[in-house]
């Protein structure tokens, strides 16, 4: 930390190795377009990467907070989702034309460079507007503090579930009492909740969507039941691998047998397990972000976190946060607004939470309005059982990480190589990782300052 920056044509050629620059295409749509024109005493830029339902829910939020500040204009940008988002946000706080506010998904914070891309939260400022430390689920605040200091503002929580069809659980015996899935502790247990909802479901409908082929997905899925297992990655200071990877091929083999049994059809690829789901398919897991599409649908069908089989609760989450882009002129009545809007939106939360999403802000959880949320109140739980990626640099939603170790997943459970010969190879690209420099700042992960 401290260290002096780097220049936007050495961050560039960093950048490139990565190949996220994709002609920095993005789109700048925003509710705020007058902003900077406005007769308000303060400004505040504000870059997020929220479009669809997202963006609907938090333009309504903004909305809300203009009229209940109208002495701060916020003009607000959204930018293409993924890498072209991130580099553009680092381009520009390495060239001190950051936004006064931004977005990102927490796992990716420990890689931008904190204390050179990224400014620090003032806490006490925090505080003045509503916003304190055990409010915050305790494991969720720790991944946002990098050296002592807060990097970034949790808003929310996004995890895998695992939906469900109740008209067809139901006629498979498979609902209990409280008009949920029976619960299940077991592999063998899962599979033969799979095998009655087969019997079950109209001819030509797979089972269960599971997003065989997609190297997220799958990923996303590897990290939760790895994650029941107890499973590691490296040591305390990122100098070794522990990666177990007797643990992983149990995971594999796990994923494995979806397909082998017959329950998911690898050629219904991508969205066509939301399809399939949304025409009878008892099953799909996929991200809570899909509750607006099946509450859409008037489809009677819950939601739960995926099932724990290995023993212990775990369910694959991602957070997005807010984050206080480097600017070197930081401080006075902008940064104040800033902190003011960012406290605001994760201290309103119940308008985020229609779209799917965890409050992060726990207050928001015990409210009569959050219980009210069908099927959003079954799986407010995750947010106690989160699994998430290690705290490394080449982490977090769109990372390297996730480009490496997908696709090895994807083999495994596609059937295109063996899950013991995967798990060896997911080991061997772990250690790759390891040594490898972050184009941020030039630091392996055992150099990043990632400990809490």
């Amino acid at each position: 930390m401290g260290r002096p920056g780097l220049n936007r044509r050495q961050l560039l050629g960093g950048l490139g190795g990565l190949s996220v620059a994709g002609g920095f295409g993005f789109a700048a749509l925003g509710t705020g377009a007058d902003a900077l024109a406005s007769s308000a005493n303060t400004r505040v830029r504000y870059w997020n990467l929220f479009s669809g339902g997202d963006g609907s829910n938090m333009i309504a939020m903004l909305d809300a907070f203009r009229k209940a500040n109208p002495d701060i204009a916020v003009k607000d940008s959204t930018l293409q989702w993924g890498s072209p988002f991130y580099t553009k946000l680092a381009m520009a706080a390495a060239g001190n034309r950051a936004p006064d506010l931004g977005v990102m998904h927490l796992g990716r914070v420990t890689g931008f460079s904190p204390g050179r891309f990224l400014d620090p939260w003032d806490v006490g400022l925090l505080a003045q507007y509503g916003v304190r430390e055990e409010d915050f689920n305790p494991a969720l605040w720790k991944r946002a503090v990098i050296d002592g200091k807060l990097y970034a503002l949790p808003l929310d929580i996004h995890v895998q579930l695992c939906f469900y069809r109740k008209d067809v659980l139901k006629k498979a015996g498979l609902l209990g009492g409280d008009g949920r899935m029976v619960p299940v502790t077991s592999p063998d247990e899962w599979f033969d909740v799979l095998k009655e909802a087969k019997r079950a479901t109209k001819k030509g409908l797979q089972t269960i969507g599971m997003w065989s082929s997609d190297q997220n997905f799958q990923w996303w899925f590897f990290v939760a039941f790895y994650t029941q297992l107890g499973g590691t990655w490296f040591n305390g200071p990122n100098t070794e691998v522990t990666f177990d990877t007797d643990k992983a091929t149990q995971v594999l083999e796990f994923l494995r047998r979806h397909i082998a049994d017959g329950y998911a059809n690898p050629g219904f690829a991508g969205a066509a397990g939301a399809e399939q789901f949304v025409n009878g398919a008892p099953f799909v897991w996929e991200g809570n972000w899909s509750v607006p599409v099946y509450s859409g649908a008037k489809l009677d069908y819950g939601a739960t976190p995926l099932p724990p089989v290995f023993g212990k609760q775990a369910t694959h989450a991602e957070s997005h946060a807010f984050v206080l882009p480097h600017q070197s002129d930081r401080g006075g009545a902008t940064n104040e607004a800033a902190h003011r809007l960012a406290a605001y939106v994760v201290t309103h939360a119940r308008q985020w939470a229609a779209g799917g999403h965890i409050p992060a802000y726990t207050p928001t959880l015990s409210t009569t309005a959050y219980k009210d949320l069908n099927p959003q109140s079954e799986y407010a739980s995750a947010m106690d059982h989160q699994a998430t990626e290690p705290k490394v640099w080449f982490a977090g939603s769109t990372g390297v990480l996730a480009q490496r170790v997908g696709p090895i997943v994807v083999s495994s459970t596609m059937g295109s190589s063996k899950p013991e010969t995967a798990a060896r190879r997911m080991k061997s690209a772990l250690t790759q990782l390891l040594a490898m420099k972050n184009p941020m700042d030039g630091r392996t992960a055992a150099q990043g300052g990632a400990a809490a």
